[in-house]
């Protein structure tokens, strides 16, 4: 029987983001401040107490780095300065200062596996074979017959080989051909991409996570990955037919990761989240995350594209992680910038309020970090945007097989009357999708029962509960559709039981026990309705 261990008392108490709820912002489509239809930073400044009215912890900024946007950000160019659709270093100052006077951390996203082919680095290292910089990126000769040096394939279109003639060789990129993989094997880069923390450690900014950091590193004799057996998952871009076993997830990451902590453990007070997906995902959150010289914590991709919300996903989860000694803190998210929004992938269209509560009773009683994306406090779903309007690269190139990321990207519906729902004046670069109008902001400051006055709720009772912040997670054993589990010890413990089903489940609260919080309606006559949930306290 797994057996789940308390943390330290002392280190709980010290570690703000142990527990932390942590919302996570996509800057180009959160609010517009100059009327060109992007988000940028002085428009998140603008509402930022809008996000700390949810009582949540700290924000996460996607990248806002200098890029020329062919992976929106995540290929950056420069990642000392501001990309000016979004602003100026000024403005993210500016920010910086208006999020710790309302009380939120700053955690800011950091692509430490790739550049954009913009990056100078980039522009010099291609430039010959014998140039300071020429080992900085993944270079290497053809084979024999003139292909690639090996049979990877990138996550977004075919081979992570592109031919360079200036150099005649080949360049990796996991990712987009404009995102060539840095050479993190060699010590000069990785002296460089500490050099790059410290600029925005030194600037206030109170942690990092680590972007597709499992690719940051390849198997230097650039071995075939095997095959996966027909048959054995969908096959929907060439990326799906191989184990990634030599392209990414290479032994040494863990020391390079120990440098990374040890620098922002000098500046005090520092968090670090990695970003781990991925068929290895489950060894790798743990490996990077074991002991006290590595990560802080590691994001999860359990629940992100999970096609259905159910007990025995949740228990698999939890029992990864029972709080061995030495083990790492997990972070948990039901939606973000790169998965379709759960309740569109849990719920059919009239469930979809339901089901938002009930997730969010569940997001907030599991045991870990917390990371809600925007418009989640909304219960807004998936958008539906036409092909002719995608800019999401991936949905674009792997059409009609997948629908791409833009989805779960289009903006933030502010004011339901606004043009464009009071994002911008102007045509945001992504349509706002006509059912998330009445969903908008205005509308749910003024209904009690909105999914928007539900979080602020579920948050505030997280963060005054330390069995949920802090506590062990013990399953209890109940037949599906029921989940059940307590978080804590002793007398403070908390009973969390959820419905998943459609239909009513046979359940009474036991003797002793006092609801302290319920979504879908009351487990009263010996049963539980569906979708709802509560969370209980041992009676004095």
């Amino acid at each position: 029987m797994t057996q789940y261990q308390p943390i330290a008392a002392a280190a709980a108490a010290t570690e703000w983001w142990r527990g932390a709820v942590i919302y996570q912002i996509y800057p180009r489509s959160f609010a517009d401040s100059n009327g060109d239809g992007i988000g940028d930073l002085p428009g998140i400044t603008a509402r930022l107490d809008h996000v700390a009215s949810l009582g949540v912890d700290a924000i996460w900024l996607s990248p806002f780095f200098t890029s020329p946007m062919k992976d929106f950000g995540y290929d950056i160019a420069d990642y000392c300065d501001v990309d000016p659709i979004f602003g100026t270093l000024t403005d993210f100052d500016r920010l910086l200062d208006r999020a710790h006077a309302l009380g939120l951390k700053v955690i800011i996203d950091q692509v430490y596996s790739h550049t954009s082919d913009r990056h100078a680095w980039f522009q010099e290292s291609r430039s010959s074979r014998g140039n300071a910089k020429a080992d900085w990126y993944v270079w290497a000769d053809p084979k024999p017959d003139g292909s690639p040096p090996s049979n990877w394939q990138s996550v977004f279109h075919g081979p992570s080989w592109t031919w360079d003639g200036r150099r005649g060789q080949y360049y990796l990129h996991n990712f987009l051909p404009s995102q060539p993989d840095l050479n993190i094997h060699n010590p000069d880069v990785q002296e460089a991409i500490l050099d790059t923390a410290r600029f925005w450690l030194d600037r206030g900014v109170d942690g990092f996570r680590l972007d597709a950091i499992n690719f940051s590193m390849h198997d230097p004799s650039l071995r075939d990955n095997p095959p996966v057996a027909p048959g054995a998952g969908p096959r929907r871009r060439p990326f799906d037919y191989q184990h990634h076993y030599y392209n990414q997830s290479h032994p040494d990451i863990p020391t390079f990761l120990a440098r990374i902590r040890r620098l922002l453990d000098s500046h005090g007070g520092r968090f670090t989240v990695a970003e781990v997906g991925g068929e290895q995902a489950d060894r790798e959150m743990k490996l990077f995350t074991e002991g006290f010289d590595r990560l802080n914590s590691a994001y999860g991709f359990n629940f992100l594209y999970a096609d259905a919300l159910s007990p025995e996903l949740v228990r698999h989860t939890i029992d990864l992680w029972p709080g061995a000694p030495g083990e790492g803190w997990p972070s948990w998210a039901f939606s973000n910038h790169d998965a379709p929004r759960h309740v569109s992938r849990w719920a059919a269209p009239a469930e979809r309020k339901a089901c938002a509560a009930l997730s969010m009773l569940l997001l907030m009683a599991l045991r870990g970090n917390v990371f809600l994306y925007q418009g989640e406090e909304l219960g807004l779903p998936q958008a539906d945007v036409p092909f002719e309007l995608l800019q999401d690269p991936e949905a674009i190139a792997n059409w009609p097989n997948t629908h791409g990321r833009d989805g779960a990207r289009t903006p933030i519906p502010w004011a339901a009357d606004a043009p464009h729902a009071g994002f911008s004046p102007a045509r945001p670069w992504l349509p706002v999708d006509p059912e998330h109008v009445p969903l908008a902001v205005d509308r749910q400051e003024e209904d009690p029962d909105s999914t928007l006055n539900l979080t602020r709720r579920l948050v505030a009772l997280r963060r005054r509960e330390e069995a949920l912040r802090c506590g062990i997670i013990r399953p209890l054993d109940l037949a599906a559709p029921l989940l059940a589990f307590e978080r804590g010890d002793g007398p403070d413990r908390l009973l969390c039981l959820f419905n998943l089903g459609r239909a009513p489940a046979d359940w009474r609260l036991p003797e002793g026990w006092t609801v302290i919080e319920a979504v879908g309606g009351e487990a009263t006559g010996g049963s539980v309705p569906p979708l709802a949930g509560l969370i209980a306290r041992r009676s004095a």
